[in-house]
């Protein structure tokens, strides 16, 4: 997979997609809204199992109570914590469809740098052209399409 500035090529195809409201970046830090530029590698898939089928075997279950840490002073930071969790996180199980569908990517990971951003997903957008907090979002059908034709550690290249 390569992000340009027209999209994400995949497969021969291209797919629209939004990044983050802070644009590309170089220099990713926790809160900053970019995308960092960089070969990333997909290490995980979750997915939503009560509004959609398993897409791939290693993919995993999304549960109530799955957060992902986004505190960079606690041991946890960027990674998947259960609740209850007194640090600051992001809900992975929203009421919206945005993480229906996750392709987690390698960024500051599995050794987190403490600020350098975490949670950099491929996930559904809102539509097109609203901007992520720093990943990368994609209509939902293409996602879909996507998902099932990608293996762990498939390329991620941002530009």
């Amino acid at each position: 997979m390569v992000l340009g500035p027209m999209g994400l090529r995949f497969g021969g195809h291209l797919f629209p997609c939004t990044i983050g409201r802070g644009g590309l970046t170089d220099t990713k830090r926790e809160g900053d809204g970019a995308t960092p530029r960089g070969v990333h590698r997909i290490v995980g898939m979750l997915y939503r199992p009560d509004r959609m089928a398993k897409p791939v075997d290693w993919a995993k279950p999304i549960f109530p109570g799955d957060l992902w840490s986004d505190d960079p002073r606690h041991a946890d930071y960027n990674m998947m914590v259960r609740a209850p969790y007194p640090f600051s996180h992001e809900h992975l199980r929203r009421s919206d469809p945005l993480y229906d569908l996750v392709l987690i990517t390698d960024w500051n990971w599995p050794h987190a740098v403490a600020g350098r951003g975490s949670a950099i997903f491929i996930h559904q957008w809102r539509r097109p052209g609203f901007p992520t907090e720093g990943c990368i979002a994609l209509r939902r059908d293409h996602l879909r399409a996507i998902a099932p034709r990608i293996r762990l550690e498939t390329r991620l290249i941002v530009r």
